[in-house]
């Protein structure tokens, strides 16, 4: 069993907003409406339900406002023959959580996101996630600005434009081979997986044990 009392009160609050987006997930409800759903049931004692924490109430509202924004930024990453929602649910949840840390959430350093997103993936999806989970986030963190993570997209072109014809290395190029190793990272991890997506059953207990 891992020993979570050795991590702080946003790791427990990421853990627990995984939770919930896995839960609107498979449900197909609002996330938002989960969170005051669980808010209701912890006033009552009797319930056992724990209060969500104002985290990850903040988690939970910002992933639903930007969904379509930390969907792209994840895709980016993503080898073009795997989409987003190919991949095992929990593994979406953690992706999402970590990418609204990295791409909203100024208060949070990004090494610190990448860090705990990957220790979520050993520990709730498995291994053999966590080295692809590593490269996507590390690649959306390089992006930069939150309010438009590919805004240096035209910087890049033309940037690209001013050197061609020459033999420099820029940082266009770096990004390229970052998505490049991003893309490899998926294509092995999830076009090889031998163990199927947990059931929401198994992952629900694994995140409230």
């Amino acid at each position: 069993m891992p020993d979570y009392k050795r991590h702080g009160a946003r790791y427990r609050a990421r853990r627990r907003a995984v939770d919930i987006l896995f839960e609107a997930e498979t449900r197909d409800v609002d996330p938002v409406e989960i969170v005051e759903d669980r808010a209701e049931l912890s006033r009552n004692p009797q319930n056992s339900v724990a209060p969500v924490a104002d985290y990850t109430r903040q988690i939970i509202s910002g992933a639903a406002e930007q969904l379509d924004d930390l969907d792209d930024a994840i895709e980016r990453y993503l080898v073009d023959d795997w989409e987003l929602f190919r991949l095992p649910a929990v593994d979406r949840q953690i992706l999402r959580v970590c990418a609204w840390e990295i791409m909203y959430n100024e208060d949070v350093d990004a090494p610190i996101s990448i860090k705990e997103g990957v220790e979520m993936a050993a520990e709730y999806s498995g291994a053999a996630a966590s080295p692809y989970i590593n490269v996507v986030l590390d690649g959306i963190a390089q992006r930069g600005a939150p309010e438009a993570p590919f805004g240096d997209d035209a910087e890049s072109a033309e940037g690209a434009e001013s050197t061609e014809g020459t033999e420099e290395t820029g940082v266009g190029e770096q990004e390229a081979s970052s998505a490049d190793d991003a893309q490899r990272a998926v294509t092995a991890v999830v076009a090889g997986a031998a163990v199927p997506p947990e059931s929401r059953a198994a992952v629900a207990e694994k995140l409230e044990s």
